[in-house]
């Protein structure tokens, strides 16, 4: 009986988890530094390199992915505009967006001030983070 018990509760946590793969996640990394600065944007995974990009003032780069099977994740950029050095951000953590931040959309914006900001998804409001 315990052995048919722990075979349905692996089964669950595996259906559960697999279904984290499902659904797309968009990313988008917004330029509002003002005075036409234009920023650099170099983002990857340890899959996926998506290049560099020149982003231009009040314009945004986007890519959408899906979680991986085991839920961990992981997509990080390097921003520089001007004569600042590279700084670098985790864009997307599955340990800490997949539930709460952003399931779905998750959207950072380089604020005039070059403040990195995040957009809560679930409290809908953009929260102050400090580069890596």
């Amino acid at each position: 009986m315990k052995t048919v018990i722990h075979t349905l509760t692996l089964l669950v946590l595996l259906v559960s988890n697999r279904l984290r793969t499902d659904a797309k996640v968009h990313v988008h990394v917004i330029n509002r530094l003002g005075d036409n600065k234009p920023m650099n944007v170099h983002c990857q995974s340890n899959d996926d390199d998506l290049g560099y990009q020149k982003v231009e003032d009040g314009s945004e780069t986007t890519w959408s992915f899906s979680v991986n099977f085991w839920g961990t994740t992981l997509f990080f950029c390097d921003v520089r505009w001007g004569d600042s050095g590279w700084k670098h951000f985790d864009a997307y953590d599955a340990d800490r967006d997949y539930d709460h931040r952003c399931r779905s959309e998750c959207r950072w914006m380089i604020s005039e001030e070059g403040w990195l900001y995040g957009y809560n998804q679930e409290d809908e409001n953009w929260e102050l983070f400090a580069f890596q």
